[in-house]
């Protein structure tokens, strides 16, 4: 494939991987594209402008306050001439800037005034990359629409093994030329409906029933599907995270209410069921603030079950998507709890996870999940909740081939 007529800005930052950049500049111009390169001064480090201008036959741009570039307003001109920004190797701290917004060198200040693409391959230690303050940013740069290409397994300089070396040159400039040449995914033509986040389920108007979910991990498959190409319906509960990018989100606050979106939704292909939805509501919230009286005892709540929206949408009928996908969050009997969920609400797979306080994955970066269905169980390593999301998606893709 062909990249002829395009123009990419890289963004080299500081980390031993930045030798590969000079491949990656060798591979974009044999493919026709014009690179134009902005090194940081760590990047500088580890390869030099002279190097990078004789591969990419173009100026290398080092300094924000450059007289000469600046009073043309160079950064700006920088940020929006190209068709694609990619970031590579992006640093833990290169990505922190992303997230925050910070703008303190050239690099993060083209990064702040684009309003192009940007690809991002991470690289860094594997104790960084696995922290959760970089697994935040990832999640926020992601939900703003910016690409990830993942860092791969093995051997780094610092003699430690695991995730977090730099993809290498051919698999970033695939990534690029999907972007500037993009293909139909394997869901395009696909409805994907995903369900997100904890219900509110009012008491008076200033208390509510609830369960402890972030959203994370439901946000992130809506991203992930969307990534491939599927028509995303997100109806995400109360929270704090940012929307997806390039998916139809319809917030909601109660079960009764998440209940209704779904319907309305459909028909879709696949539904995934990942939200925490409370078990019970109020027969009857007050519709003023209950107040505390002295040596009065506490209100008596009435409780009544609310809706089964996994078992209603998962019903045999026309409406019913080819493939319902359900969660079972549980402290103990995972996989009891897992496969009587999967026969009772006639779902066709069921992600379990074991959310007890001592593993950290409600409302943390990581999850470990096993997939329950009628073939059997799946386990899972222990992963980011983004790259669950991607795997999952890949494994509803297969699904509905």
């Amino acid at each position: 494939m062909s990249l002829a007529g395009n123009r990419v800005l890289l963004i080299i930052s500081g980390g031993i991987a930045a030798y590969k950049a000079l491949e990656l500049v060798r591979l974009l111009r044999g493919q026709g594209s014009g690179v134009t390169c902005v090194l940081t001064d760590n990047g500088s480090q580890f390869v030099t402008p002279l190097s990078l201008q004789a591969l990419s036959e173009s100026k290398v741009y080092t300094d924000l306050f450059s007289l000469t570039d600046e009073s043309e307003m160079g950064h700006i001109q920088l940020s929006r001439s190209a068709d694609l920004l990619v970031v590579a190797p992006a640093t833990a701290n290169i990505l922190a800037k992303m997230a925050a917004g910070l703008a303190d060198d050239l690099a993060s200040t083209v990064l702040l005034a684009t309003d192009k693409p940007v690809l991002v391959a991470p690289a860094m230690n594997v104790r960084m990359w696995l922290h959760p303050a970089t697994q935040a940013n990832i999640t926020t740069l992601q939900q703003r629409g910016v690409r990830v290409v993942q860092p791969t397994e093995g051997a780094m300089a610092c003699n430690e093994f695991g995730p977090g070396r730099l993809a290498e040159p051919p698999d970033i400039l695939a990534a690029i030329e999907a972007l500037l040449n993009p293909a139909p995914g394997p869901l395009s033509g696909r409805h994907a409906l995903v369900t997100s986040g904890p219900t509110h389920e009012p008491i008076d108007p200033v208390r509510y029933i609830a369960n402890r979910s972030s959203g994370r991990q439901g946000h992130a498959i809506a991203a992930a599907l969307a990534e491939l190409g599927a028509r995303v319906t997100l109806v995400s509960g109360p929270v704090t995270i940012a929307d997806p990018p390039d998916v139809t989100v319809r917030p909601v606050e109660t079960a009764r209410q998440m209940l209704d979106a779904c319907r309305s939704a459909l028909p879709a292909d696949v539904a995934v069921f990942a939200a925490a939805v409370a078990d019970w509501r109020v027969d009857h919230a007050s519709a003023t603030k209950i107040k505390k009286q002295p040596g009065a005892a506490p209100p008596a709540l009435t409780l009544l079950p609310n809706p089964d929206i996994l078992a209603t949408i998962a019903a045999a009928g026309p409406d019913r998507p080819r493939l319902v996908i359900g969660f079972a969050a549980e402290t103990d009997d995972l996989m009891a709890n897992a496969r009587a969920k999967l026969t009772r609400k006639n779902a066709d797979w069921i992600v379990a996870n074991d959310v007890s306080p001592e593993t950290g994955i409600m409302g943390g970066a990581e999850n470990v999940v096993h997939i329950v269905s009628a073939a059997g169980i799946e386990a899972w390593p222990r992963l980011t909740k983004n790259d669950v999301a991607r795997r999952l998606a890949r494994r509803i893709a297969e699904a509905l081939a």
